[in-house]
């Protein structure tokens, strides 16, 4: 079999498993098949002509996982941006998703934390920490906590 049709089987099956970034997609290929890049670039064009990879749709399959398991807009930027995806990809992606980021938040708190108010200063922190860590805005923490707590 040949080089080229190698790397499009190889890539096919990897895409056949979840969606990949272009930048992913390659790097995997590399590791793979490190002595033809200029095979895996035209196998790469030719599955994106194909609709086959295509950077928005793994864009918002990323984002709709992720934000199911509770990261925020700021985490589900940052991890895109490290997939290799554009910016203006991730920006269109995050601002078409359905998700109430405020909402998403307070679930957060009250799945790891309970519907209790933090009884001093070092349990709220706690929370931010939480929060900051799950990758929501310094405004969406500072709502979802004085809706929680009352402030």
């Amino acid at each position: 079999m040949s080089d080229n049709k190698t790397v499009r089987l190889k890539a096919m099956d990897l895409l056949a498993r979840r969606e990949h970034s272009r930048s992913e997609l390659k790097n995997k290929l590399l590791f793979r098949f490190s002595e033809n890049e200029s095979e895996i670039d035209v196998a790469l064009a030719d599955l994106s002509a194909e609709g086959l990879q295509c950077d928005a749709r793994f864009c918002e399959s990323y984002i709709r996982v992720r934000a199911e398991r509770g990261y925020g807009p700021q985490r589900l930027q940052q991890e895109l941006r490290q997939r290799g995806v554009d910016e203006a990809l991730i920006s269109d992606a995050l601002g078409c998703c359905d998700i109430d980021w405020w909402q998403q938040a307070e679930a957060q708190l009250i799945k790891k934390f309970g519907e209790g108010k933090p009884s001093d200063y070092k349990a709220r922190a706690k929370r931010m920490r939480f929060l900051q860590y799950k990758g929501y805005s310094q405004d969406q923490i500072n709502v979802t906590l004085a809706t929680l707590c009352g402030d």
